[in-house]
């Protein structure tokens, strides 16, 4: 490390290294050099903070001269006698820039692999429960700000709304936090100091067997589209964006299975067709036109988009009350009734077992779900007759 006055004539005349790097220290002012690597010269200052040897880039060579350097070099220098880290308050400034619609962007730009789902949900927190939050740095939200929001939407929105958009801001602030040096604790940490997260009930509802037949008999008297959107959410226990979504391309008759290659968790889902759902698709395919999706709409997405309205004509005039989360709910229960395996069940509703040792080592193909698919549409096609009802 060559110790030398640093004077412009010097510093154009030095030639780059063809690997690493050398740092030339100026004999004018301790603690100033000159840092030349393979392709750059750069002013640094290096000094002690704190007992600790701490080096700050000062500016490229080619933009200042030495004497410029020099002086910037003198301010920073003093400012480590006093114990200040410039590279921390830089990082302090950086973070401040961070803005929580900055924090909620950069997250998107880095989780390409989120479903689209999961995309409408976050930006729901970060653009819509959260906007009087946007401009505001990241850093510098508290946990009273948290608490008080919280409550807040837990009176507006609701409780369970309150719950979910601070578990979005929780993972957006801790993705920022691990990419940033010093930035504070997580403020959602206060909902469990506090103990303030909203009670959630787990919904229970399904279509109990003695209702399936009034329900079925109201299904059947819909128009195609919305007959088979309800049998198919019946027959395969699919979530209501995976329905809407479906394309003919993910529908393989002859092969007589259907495939998600995107789903809630980001895992596809390959699940065989029952003769019954088979026989249904068949159908559908012969009456479509060009469309792609196999449930065509009107809106700029081109699929159906909001099947409300049919749900709510079908519970009033069969009488029976539901959700789409119903049917995915009755689905797994008649599964369960007919002792198809556990990790059956679970590969059917496409639920991960990351944190069972023993379901990690279970393949469980399309071929070995035939058998359980079929013994639950035939089950489903007993229920539904006036006669059926669950077997004791």
């Amino acid at each position: 490390m060559p110790n030398i006055r640093l004077t412009r004539k010097f510093i154009d005349s030095i030639e780059y290294p063809k690997s690493g790097q050398v740092i030339y220290r100026d004999t004018m002012l301790p603690g100033f050099g000159l840092r030349v690597g393979m392709k750059s010269k750069t002013y640094i200052v290096e000094s002690q903070v704190n007992r600790k040897t701490k080096r700050v880039s000062v500016g490229r060579a080619d933009l200042y001269p030495p004497e410029t350097a020099r002086r910037k070099a003198l301010v920073i220098l003093g400012d480590m006698a006093e114990g200040v880290n410039p590279n921390e308050e830089k990082r302090k400034k950086a973070a401040e820039k961070i803005t929580v619609q900055n924090a909620f962007e950069k997250f998107f730009d880095t989780r390409a692999h989120l479903s689209k789902a999961t995309v409408e949900n976050y930006s729901r927190t970060g653009y819509i429960y959260l906007k009087a939050w946007a401009k505001k740095p990241m850093c510098e939200i508290t946990k009273q700000m948290v608490l008080k929001r919280h409550q807040q939407m837990s009176r507006k929105n609701g409780k369970v709304t309150a719950n979910d958009s601070f578990r979005h801001f929780r993972s957006v602030y801790n993705f920022i936090a691990a990419t940033e040096d010093n930035f504070p604790p997580n403020p959602v940490l206060i909902l469990s100091q506090a103990r303030a997260w909203n009670k959630e009930r787990r919904r229970q509802t399904i279509i109990e067997a003695k209702d399936l037949p009034s329900w079925w008999e109201t299904v059947m008297e819909q128009q195609d589209y919305a007959r088979d959107f309800l049998l198919i959410a019946l027959f395969t226990g699919m979530r209501r964006g995976e329905l809407q979504r479906l394309r003919w391309e993910n529908i393989d008759l002859q092969e007589r299975k259907l495939h998600l290659p995107t789903t809630k968790n980001g895992d596809p889902l390959m699940l065989p067709l029952s003769d019954y759902l088979f026989e249904l698709l068949k159908d559908r395919k012969k009456k479509a036109k060009s469309s792609p999706w196999v449930f065509p709409g009107c809106g700029p997405k081109g699929h159906l988009a909001e099947p409300k309205k049919f749900l709510k004509r079908v519970a009033i005039n069969s009488g029976v009350s539901f959700t789409l989360h119903d049917l995915r709910r009755t689905y797994i229960t008649i599964a369960e009734s007919l002792d198809i395996p556990h990790y059956a069940l679970k590969r059917l509703l496409n639920h991960r077992t990351n944190s069972d040792v023993t379901g990690g080592y279970i393949v469980i193909n399309v071929d070995r779900l035939r058998g359980p698919v079929e013994l639950i549409a035939n089950r489903i096609l007993e229920l539904k007759e006036p006669r059926g009802g669950l077997k004791e």
